[in-house]
């Protein structure tokens, strides 16, 4: 029995696009936290992390209020640039990446916040600037935490539901990702569609976490510990030289 895959090509389109949204984003934006000393920091991570208590579809509804036709956004993109977000796929894109984003901001924080200050101060010495010392520096340090970040935001931008229907709809073809899929199929009894997506969505989430529990940079950042016997600092001073 041939089902149709159109749920999974979008799906995979919708969540790789969102988690490089999340990742550029939220690693960015946890650097500007841990970085500097910003007014209102409290609040404003508060907000970030509503995603993950508040229900999808409070957080659909509340998109759909921004991005609805009388919405603050959505009338301002309807029209100056004839662009009309709600029920298209990129309506997808926006509802899986604000629920995601609170997962990719929490792991790139706490892997930025591994990072010994010590060792950032030593590349300041040696010349480097603010932006090479994040590079050559942080970032690599920090690795372990953004790339779990990836990983998870990709599975929950995968397993959106609740936001995206609100958002986008379910337009088969067009909105439908794979969770809309195994709803809808579940509803109208096609229990052999549903039970097809049921697998692929969850044969990718566990090749995906797996993956993440056996990556080589994981298993080193635990076994060599920074600082101590020197191979951190001798690293960074190659790096920069």
């Amino acid at each position: 029995m041939a089902f149709d895959i159109s749920p999974i090509i979008l799906s995979v389109k919708v969540a790789v696009l969102a988690t490089v949204i999340c990742a550029a984003t939220g690693t960015g934006l946890a650097w500007a936290m841990h970085r500097f000393k910003l007014p209102g920091k409290n609040i404003l991570e508060t907000v970030i992390n509503l995603p993950l208590v508040l229900p999808p579809t409070v957080i659909g509804f509340g998109l759909l209020l921004l991005f609805g036709r009388n919405g603050p956004l959505g009338f301002v993109l309807e029209k100056l640039f004839n662009v009309r977000i709600v029920f298209t796929w990129w309506a997808a894109v926006i509802a899986s990446t604000v629920v995601s984003f609170p997962m990719m901001y929490r792991s790139a924080k706490a892997g930025l916040a591994s990072v010994s200050p010590d060792l950032e101060q030593a590349a300041r010495t040696l010349g480097a600037g603010e932006w090479r010392v994040f590079l050559t520096v942080t970032l690599p340090l920090a690795w372990p935490g953004i790339l779990t970040g990836i990983g998870l935001a990709f599975s929950r931008a995968l397993g959106e539901f609740g936001a995206t229907l609100m958002l986008a709809g379910n337009i088969p073809g067009r909105t439908q990702t794979i969770p809309l899929a195994i709803f809808f199929a579940a509803e109208s009894g096609d229990m052999k569609a549903a039970g097809f997506f049921v697998f692929i969505i969850t044969l990718v989430s566990f090749a995906v976490v797996y993956c993440l529990n056996s990556w080589p940079v994981s298993k080193k950042a635990v076994s060599k510990p920074q600082g101590g016997d020197g191979y951190v600092g001798t690293g960074c001073q190659k790096s920069l030289t």
